[in-house]
């Protein structure tokens, strides 16, 4: 009789993992919003929007889909969801809880195939767990621009 107790934390729960996944076409719609928005008003306007709290590409706390953009030296230039700690950082030797320097391989990626998807692991600022994540990148005049999802 007591697990049926049980039945609407379960049902809450997986109605919150179903909210927070996101697809990789949501991730790539981003970084070409980006970029269209880059073209149309500039790649330090586009940085100022990403940084800014109440910024056109800056997400809110509790969201985990959000643009990054980085220099071809690893720094941070724009952080979408907390700037603080992030942006004028060189990032180039981050590494993901089995060792990989995502940052790196992001650089690389976008400089010899222009664009593409990098696997690690990250903290998901959703759950604050250690999770699989994915990003594609791509690059844009010089920079690397990029949006990763949890996977599920």
């Amino acid at each position: 009789m007591r697990n049926w107790k049980l039945i609407p934390i379960v049902v809450l729960s997986c109605a919150l993992a179903i909210a927070q996944t996101h697809t990789p076409a949501q991730a790539e719609n981003i970084v070409h919003k980006a970029m269209e928005y880059a073209k149309q008003n500039g790649m330090a306007k586009l940085i100022e929007q990403t940084n800014q709290s109440d910024g056109r590409f800056h997400v809110g706390k509790g969201s985990d889909l959000y643009l990054f953009i980085y220099d071809q030296a690893g720094i941070c230039l724009g952080m979408g969801f907390s700037p603080q700690g992030f942006v004028g950082v060189n990032r180039m030797s981050v590494k993901d809880q089995d060792g990989k320097q995502y940052i790196r391989e992001f650089i690389l990626l976008a400089k010899t195939k222009g664009n593409g998807w990098v696997d690690y692991k990250r903290l998901d600022p959703v759950t604050n767990k250690i999770e699989s994540k994915t990003s594609y990148v791509e690059l844009y005049d010089d920079l690397v621009l990029g949006c990763g999802i949890y996977k599920p």
